[in-house]
């Protein structure tokens, strides 16, 4: 997380949601912030392409087994404002 906070843009989200994946999984209320840095990412390097976020958005969704989908989808809805709204845009 710490080696994220020098870089700018896209490599600094993508940083980002590396380190939430790798050292916050044993905080349950942090389990979106992988998934939201990603989507950030992807929209910060094509900030033309208002697309971008919903199909990385869709793909993750697409990942999702469907024992957790309902799950997963409705932190997401519940949570989305504290996550720039990765999953509603």
């Amino acid at each position: 997380m710490g080696a994220a906070r020098p870089l700018a843009g896209a490599a600094r989200c993508a940083a980002y949601s590396a380190g939430q994946a790798a050292c916050v999984g044993h905080v349950a209320e942090h389990d979106l912030g992988a998934a939201a840095y990603a989507i950030k990412a992807v929209r910060c390097a094509y900030p033309d392409d208002p697309l971008v976020g919903r199909i990385e958005r869709d793909w993750q969704r697409d990942q999702l087994p469907d024992q957790i989908r309902s799950l997963v989808l409705d932190d997401q809805a519940r949570r989305d404002d504290i996550c720039w709204f990765a999953f509603s845009e």
